[in-house]
């Protein structure tokens, strides 16, 4: 009897239902769209296009081709070794939080440059603040520690319209701090977000790295190659994600009238525990755990607020 040819689902269910990539990659479109990316498409054992997520170039292409096709973007290069991002895990963090902004928007995503998020740790590709303003017009103050990374995200600002003038870029000088030295005295923001780096050490690090490649290629792997780059950064802080988000919480409570919603993805469950009791220690309001689902990753959103009900809904009479 001819064995059954195994159905592969066309839909990423577990992805935003308004992520634009919850389908499969529509390869040739892209490579019209962004003809370099043809070096790195070959047919996998199903027939199928596909795109070897092994291949550092291979990755960077596709992520161009998406920008270009999907959100207007027409440069966008980063500093070699730098972090390039899996764009449906970014739209999804960006997508999610406009539900959050939802519950306190009369019902509705709010959508103009008067809407602004901080991005904390920004990052060489400028991810975030162009998802946003694709999506939905917000505008955007820019952190980072890195100058480097800075630097490469204010180039992809200056040259795109769509992010000029709608993105601020501010270098963070102050190592110990996050939000201090960013965040201005009276200054008010809709949206705070942040992708920390999550482990601990650099040997952590790249175990991650090969156990994320492994995955990738079904089978052991040994030797790693950074296919979505990063730098130390960008990938390891002392303490891991539970000091810095911890730190970020501590710090929120100094701004508590700044922010409508602060947020921050959290790659570990067992962050959670010690993340309620510090939401808890610093008397928010009101937060919330969204979980996320990108292929075999699980991973969560937190969101917090200090404002009481009556706060939140005066929230949208012109303050700045």
């Amino acid at each position: 009897m001819q064995e059954k040819k195994k159905v592969r689902s066309e839909i990423k269910e577990s992805l935003h239902p308004r992520n634009r990539h919850r389908g499969r990659y529509d390869l040739e479109r892209l490579m019209v769209k962004h003809p370099e990316l043809s070096a790195f498409v070959h047919k996998n054992k199903h027939g199928d296009l596909s795109v070897d997520f092994f291949d550092p170039q291979a990755v960077l292409a596709l992520n161009k081709a998406l920008l270009l096709l999907y959100y207007g973007i027409t440069y966008w290069e980063i500093p070699s070794g730098y972090l390039c991002p899996p764009i449906p895990g970014r739209a999804d963090y960006i997508l999610h939080m406009a539900d959050v902004l939802n519950t306190t928007k009369e019902g509705a995503v709010p959508r103009g440059s008067e809407i602004k998020c901080l991005d904390i740790g920004v990052g060489a590709s400028c991810i975030y603040p162009i998802i946003g303003r694709s999506e939905y017009e917000w505008s955007f103050i820019c952190s980072d520690i890195d100058a480097v990374a800075l630097d490469s995200a204010e180039q992809i600002i200056a040259a795109n319209p769509l992010l000029r003038n709608y993105a601020e870029c501010r270098l963070q000088t102050r190592s110990g701090d996050i939000l201090h030295g960013v965040l201005r005295k009276d200054e008010l923001v809709d949206l705070v977000l942040c992708n920390p780096p999550f482990h601990a050490s650099a040997e952590e690090a790249m175990a991650g790295t090969i156990r994320k490649l492994s995955n990738l290629k079904g089978k052991k792997v040994s030797q790693p190659i950074l296919n979505f780059g990063g730098q130390s950064n960008e990938l390891w802080t002392q303490g891991g994600e539970k000091r810095f988000i911890l730190s970020l919480i501590q710090e929120s409570a100094q701004f508590a009238k700044s922010c409508l919603w602060y947020s921050t993805l959290v790659s570990k469950e067992s962050t959670l525990k010690h993340i309620h009791k510090a939401l808890a220690k610093a008397k928010v309001q009101e937060y919330k755990v969204i979980p996320m689902g990108q292929g075999n990753k699980v991973s969560r959103i937190v969101t917090w607020t200090f404002l009481s009900p009556e706060e939140k809904a005066n929230w949208a009479v012109p303050q700045r």
